[in-house]
């Protein structure tokens, strides 16, 4: 028999879910019975994403930049006050600021910083500091990427955020274990998204260089986070799970 998630009546808060893997996790989430709070800084993309999840269960629009600790208290305050509490929190949110290491510019350092990691820390703080108040634990998840396990040109600072982000999960299971809370990350590989695919060569290359010959879509990232904040992995916490297709077992370039 297939494992069915049940997240009946969980709430949970997805930041950067307006499209590709967050928008696909939003919607299996409230599939399976959660009451999913989905951000995204472009408010009209938020609630076009809303639109898009609400035929598979309960979902409320929450625009903002989710790499500002005091939108995302607001966010959490104003989560807990529709639904009563909260239960999930993911940091899908990420930016990608391409750029050669010996020209990149500290604006474009601290964008990438901003939203990849403090926004991560400080959603999973104000997430855990209401699950704390709640006393029945709770799940966070983290977005990494394979750049934080290996090397790919042109993405230094964005390859960094992703390494540290695996790290703040690490060090998260010494802060937030005793609250019954779990955190880990999912760290997709190459996927098929609306901005990938703006890439005309970009499913047949990696296609050629992923082992399982193909790359992910984003059922295959949102099939693994899924599991990660179900009651099914509650003794799972401190872990980063790679979802590539095998490519980082071999990693062959793109180039």
């Amino acid at each position: 028999m297939p494992m069915q998630h049940d997240l009946q009546n969980k709430v949970a808060i997805l930041t950067g879910a307006g499209q590709g893997i967050g928008l696909r996790i939003a919607e299996k989430m409230a599939a399976a019975g959660a009451h999913v709070v989905l951000n995204d800084v472009d408010p009209e993309r938020c609630e076009q994403a809303v639109q898009q999840v609400r035929p598979y269960g309960s979902c409320v629009a929450m625009p903002g930049d989710a790499g500002d600790p005091e939108f995302i208290q607001q966010m959490v305050q104003e989560t807990v006050k529709q639904f009563g509490q909260l239960d999930i929190a993911m940091a899908i949110a990420g930016i990608t600021l391409f750029g050669d290491f010996l020209s990149y510019q500290a604006a474009d350092f601290d964008r990438v910083m901003q939203v990849n990691l403090r926004g991560s820390f400080f959603l999973a703080q104000q997430a855990s500091i209401q699950m704390k108040k709640q006393g029945h634990g709770g799940s966070l998840l983290f977005t990494s990427s394979v750049v934080g396990h290996q090397a790919h040109q042109q993405l230094a600072a964005y390859a960094m955020s992703k390494a540290a982000i695996e790290m703040l999960a690490k060090n998260l299971v010494a802060e937030v274990s005793a609250f019954g809370i779990n955190v880990n990350t999912i760290a997709p590989g190459a996927t098929l998204t609306e901005r990938t695919l703006q890439d005309a060569s970009y499913t047949d290359t990696w296609s050629r260089i992923t082992p399982m010959g193909r790359p992910a879509s984003v059922d295959d990232i949102a099939h693994a986070a899924l599991f990660l904040v179900s009651d099914e992995a509650r003794h799972i916490t401190g872990q980063s799970l790679i979802i590539d297709g095998g490519w980082t077992s071999m990693s062959p370039s793109p180039y």
